[in-house]
């Protein structure tokens, strides 16, 4: 018995514990009563619960959390069952030990850029890549997860009809705090920018953008994303390390790199041993 058809009844499942909070729902830690198997166990909330189902029916990538099940209750209530990862989110991570090294940054992003290459291939924007949309188990194998406000790009339809102002404001791009810069050729470079950002966060232990423990409003999240300055890297950072992060936070969006091209990066190509 595989696993999606050992969670085909939602009533086999035990909530142990609240592993996450978002939204649009509440993330649980579950046991399936007749196996002991782990799982998580999503319980959808607020926006469009079928939208974010369709999405995650739609994928097939090593480095996306698996859909095991989706279930309606009797009161219209959605909920999705998806793979359990042991070590939780890399929000968690960082913020329990600390600054990241290159090496794991580098094998951290190879993994997310590989999800979100294979997701703008078939037009889909995340739209909320953050640390703690990142889940990760005890082998450092990282999967986004959260597709809440994730969008499918259709044909011939523009950003402007979208509501660009859900997700996390900390890790939006530039063009995303204005909505006369949305530009539909570049919706997908909003994902690098997040990407970038979070990876920044990775590396200094805290969100780059202010110095330690300062938590910004969202005016302040604003001015500095659309007119202030990257961060600065410490003094110890390498130059591929410099170079790839400049390739995810160019203001303009039409120069960041593509998933594609950041996939063959120096910075992300140091640590081969990962990737094979």
């Amino acid at each position: 018995m595989n696993a999606s058809q050992e969670v085909a009844d939602l009533l086999h499942l035990e909530k142990l514990c609240v592993l996450g909070h978002g939204n649009y729902g509440t993330v649980y830690k579950v046991r399936h009563r007749q196996t002991s198997a782990i799982y998580a166990l999503k319980i959808l909330r607020g926006g469009d619960p079928s939208h974010e189902i369709k999405i995650m029916h739609s994928t097939d990538s090593p480095f996306i959390i698996e859909c095991l099940g989706t279930y309606e209750s009797v009161s219209g209530e959605k909920a999705i069952v998806m793979k359990y990862m042991d070590a939780g989110t890399l929000d968690t991570l960082v913020k329990a030990n600390g600054p990241f090294s290159e090496s794991s940054i580098s094998h951290i992003a190879y993994q997310v850029l590989s999800g979100l290459n294979y997701l703008h291939a078939f037009n889909i924007v995340h739209l909320d890549i953050k640390p703690s949309n990142l889940l990760v188990d005890q082998s450092m194998n990282v999967k986004i997860c959260d597709f809440g406000v994730s969008k499918i790009i259709r044909e011939n339809e523009s950003p402007e009809f979208w509501d660009i102002y859900v997700g996390t404001y900390a890790y939006m791009s530039p063009e995303r705090l204005d909505s006369n810069g949305y530009n539909s050729r570049y919706v997908l470079a909003s994902d690098i920018w997040s990407l970038g950002v979070t990876l920044l966060e990775f590396y200094v232990g805290h969100f780059p953008f202010l110095p330690t423990g300062e938590k910004p409003n969202w005016m302040q999240l604003v001015l500095l994303m659309r007119f202030g300055d990257a961060p600065s890297l410490p003094k110890e950072a390498s130059e591929d390390f410099r170079s790839f992060i400049n390739c995810c936070l160019q203001k303009e969006p039409s120069k960041r790199w593509t998933a594609s091209q950041l996939l063959s990066h120096p910075f992300v190509c140091m640590n081969s041993r990962f990737q094979e």
